[in-house]
């Protein structure tokens, strides 16, 4: 199993941890009203927001705190305008690492940004460095207790989804970003139970890790994740997963 796809099962893992320091509060706050300065406050005709909305309810985050961001993000209400950056680099092992924040001050962020991949092995590089090594999807998640394969074939089929894989205990279904919606819908409308549903970056090679440089790539990702200012990390490290489970405990 790749090292990406576990590693959302991490970091899911660990998201009850987060939310309790308010740390994942803080990134969907981001989130929502970034996407309502960008797209407007109207769910309905802001796919982006509706996402975010819908993932910090999933969080349990009050509907004042969501109505306060919608508001700083349309101008309702006054507050700090983020701009999105993303920094690439490589860490252990020239493994390909793609982080993208939401930052009051560019400055301070890749200043930090750069301390976090030096202290782990890794090294931040140029605009366009790795970029290219990570294709952007939907990707939809369902429990291998789920649905059979032969039943999820045929509805991935009549769904218009691009492919599925498998993610060892999940099936891990492919769709164009445009897309997903309609996708889930329809897998939701055959009686498919969905985990999870999201946008990502999915990298098109994996770099094997294993000892050392394995337990560093972790370290990185982690202090990557904490950090207040970024929104997503994107790595193509593969780590076997009795290694990954053990280092991850």
């Amino acid at each position: 199993m790749s090292g990406h796809s576990k590693w959302s099962t991490i970091k899911h893992k660990k998201g009850a941890a987060d939310a309790k320091r308010g740390k994942i509060f803080t990134k969907l706050i981001r989130e929502i009203t970034t996407a309502a300065r960008i797209g407007g406050g109207d769910p309905s005709g802001n796919p982006r927001l509706r996402k975010a909305i819908d993932e910090a309810r999933t969080n349990n985050m009050p509907g004042d705190n969501i109505d306060r961001a919608v508001k700083k993000g349309t101008g309702e209400l006054e507050g700090v305008v983020y701009e999105e950056v993303s920094y690439e680099g490589y860490g252990p092992e020239g493994v390909a690492v793609l982080v993208e924040t939401m930052t009051d001050n560019k400055n301070r962020t890749v200043s930090e940004i750069r301390h976090l991949f030096s202290k782990f092995n890794g090294n931040l590089g140029a605009n366009g460095c790795v970029a290219w090594m990570f294709d952007l999807k939907g990707r939809i998640t369902i429990d291998k207790t789920a649905v059979g394969e032969d039943t999820l074939i045929e509805a991935v089929l009549e769904a218009g989804a691009e492919d599925y894989v498998d993610d060892g205990d999940a099936w891990s279904v492919r769709t164009d970003p445009d897309a997903i919606d309609t996708v889930k819908e329809a897998l939701v409308g055959a009686g498919i139970e969905i985990a999870e549903a999201e946008v990502t970056r999915i990298p098109q090679t994996m770099k094997k890790l294993e000892g050392k440089p394995a337990e560093t790539m972790l370290k990185l990702m982690n202090a990557l994740e904490d950090h207040d200012d970024v929104q997503n990390v994107y790595a193509n490290f593969d780590i076997d997963d009795s290694v990954l489970d053990g280092l991850s405990t």
